[in-house]
């Protein structure tokens, strides 16, 4: 789709929303825009093939909105300095330390009933009770957060926000904060490893075990819960034909009988007496396959099984194209590029890192029309605009003031439709799987204010979650960073080309110019209030630029392109 008919449905989704003061569905969005050449005109020919092309600004932010959270100048400049190859090997190689466990952040002073002092980790503590459970849901949650915010120059995070949505669990089901932590930290250190060890280890994790009843699973009254979306949602998918049968469904929980919950250890085990021990026989999608009688060992042959089918890779391959690229697949890039990416994925035995590095360095991926083409996520948007805006969070206040910051954050995620720790289901966020809406879903006529509600807050007068510092953009030191920021033109392309997914339109750029010459005709307008700040910032220099430049960002923020990432 190109940029300006991106732009075109975006407006016209937002304005129908807001117009009418309801959410339509999805098929009711369709049906409006189906005959439209914007909701139709995402068409590609390029190929995996090694993009060659120019290695600028704007194929480095585009990369860096993809695999990261925003896009910090420092980050831009390195991997400008950098060849487009060294620059997805630095993202994808590079290994940033275990983060430290989230911490006590919900006692003012003293401990918790189960003795954790407060800034203490409650990770490993007993589980108390329901309330401090609770609470401690709650800091996992902010830290989540607060590591997206602070995230290295890695697509770490990102990958683990994917396999969260893919190997999907809910905190609130779960209902004990230590597990869900133990479960982040697998999909993490995980996150850039073996799909099929990932996909071993994630069947016989405590947290997954809750939250689709794997610990109730037994030979006399087998759960078929986890068995039937290992299949659907986690691996081969449910659209192939043919597929796997309401039997495979059955054999598999038979399969996965016996494990159960170590409450002291938090970790999975398996139990034999509880284990259905009998021939389990698989349809001939899985030609006939038959696993029994080798207790524990059988849930590695029933994940081998479904790795050795080809629909698992071409499954998972498809998920991480509507991930990083498009949520749109047709006919050519079925073929172009899911189909050699599926191979990549089964002749490298399941390893992520080829995969991801062949998707990213893809003249596909560089493709224009590749750029800008979807709405960007909440955590996109809200951790984006906090990186790319260089808001500061003082180092020096408590762990109480800073997880109640992020958590304020998070709330705001929660409130645009994505509760970080807790996706709607077992399939995660509708927005990244429901056709033919997809990514659209983020917005609509309660998100889109929302959205403009925080970062206007950021920008007038931040917020500061119940603590003693307040939060917001320091819109003169985000412009001092850019060398040339007495030229508006240059300034507006600047802050554009940083927060906006596509680039405006030249009567966009000279409306956003106008304000910073106070719809002056003459550039030295801006030029000569920027240079004597320099100079002299005292309160009504500073003033005055503040003023322009918070106007400026407040509108660029608001802009149907900022929307798009």
């Amino acid at each position: 789709m190109g940029k300006h008919k991106r732009r075109e449905f975006l407006e016209g989704l937002i304005n129908t929303q807001l117009d009418d003061l309801q959410v339509p569905t999805e098929d009711a969005l369709f049906k409006k825009y189906a005959n439209k050449e914007v909701f139709k005109a995402y068409k590609s020919t390029s190929t995996l093939n090694q993009y060659t092309g120019a290695w600028t600004e704007t194929q480095v932010r585009h990369l860096l909105r993809r695999t990261m959270f925003g896009t910090k100048e420092a980050d831009v400049q390195t991997l400008l300095n950098m060849t487009m190859s060294d620059a997805v090997d630095y993202l994808v190689d590079t290994v940033s330390p275990a983060p430290q466990p989230p911490v006590n952040s919900y006692t003012d002073s003293g401990a918790d009933p189960t003795g954790i002092a407060a800034g203490a980790t409650w990770v490993n503590a007993d589980y108390g009770d329901g309330n401090i459970n609770f609470q401690r849901e709650i800091s996992l949650k902010a830290w989540w957060l607060g590591l997206m915010i602070n995230q290295d120059t890695t697509i770490t995070e990102k990958m683990t926000f994917f396999w969260h949505n893919h190997f999907a669990t809910q905190m609130s089901v779960i209902g004990d904060a230590r597990m869900s932590y133990n479960h982040y930290v697998l999909l993490r250190s995980h996150a850039l490893g073996n799909i099929k060890t990932l996909a071993r280890q994630v069947t016989t994790d405590a947290a997954m075990l809750r939250f689709l009843n794997g610990e109730k699973n037994n030979k006399n009254n087998p759960d078929e819960n986890y068995g039937r979306e290992l299949q659907e949602l986690f691996t081969v998918g449910k659209f192939n034909t043919p597929n796997y049968t309401e039997d495979d469904v059955k054999a598999a929980a038979r399969v996965l009988t016996g494990w159960r919950i170590n409450n002291s250890t938090l970790t999975g085990y398996f139990q034999p007496a509880l284990h259905d021990t009998s021939n389990k026989i698989f349809s001939a999608f899985y030609s006939a396959h038959i696993i029994g009688n080798s207790g524990a060992t059988e849930t590695d042959e029933l994940i081998d099984m479904i790795f050795a089918k080809r629909e698992t890779a071409h499954y998972i391959c498809g998920k991480l194209y509507r991930f990083f690229v498009y949520y749109n697949i047709d006919d050519t890039i079925e073929t172009d590029i899911i189909a050699p990416l599926t191979q990549l994925c089964i002749d490298n035995n399941y390893d992520m890192k080829p995969v991801l590095k062949a998707l990213l360095k893809s003249e596909h991926f560089y493709d224009p029309i590749s750029m800008g083409c979807y709405i960007k996520t909440p955590l996109d948007f809200l951790a984006g605009t906090m990186r790319s805006m260089n808001v500061d969070i003082p180092a020096a206040l408590s762990p109480a003031d800073t997880y109640a910051i992020w958590n304020f954050i998070r709330n705001f995620g929660s409130a645009l439709g994505l509760d970080l720790g807790d996706p709607p289901s077992v399939a995660g966020w509708e927005a990244f799987y429901e056709s033919p809406a997809y990514y659209e879903m983020w917005i609509n006529s309660s998100t889109y204010p929302l959205r403009m509600e925080f970062t206007d807050m950021l920008l007038s007068s931040g917020f500061n979650a119940g603590t003693n510092a307040t939060i917001k953009i320091d819109v003169t030191g985000i412009t001092k960073q850019f060398a040339n920021a007495g030229d508006p033109d240059a300034l507006v392309n600047y802050f554009t080309t940083m927060l906006c997914g596509i680039q405006v339109s030249a009567t966009e750029h000279d409306n956003l110019k106008s304000i910073l010459l106070s719809n002056q005709a003459n550039n030295q307008y801006w030029t000569d209030a920027w240079n004597v700040y320099i100079l002299n910032p005292d309160m009504a220099n500073t003033d005055i630029v503040t003023e322009r430049l918070t106007s400026l960002l407040v509108t660029i923020l608001r802009l149907p392109e900022c929307q798009l990432c």
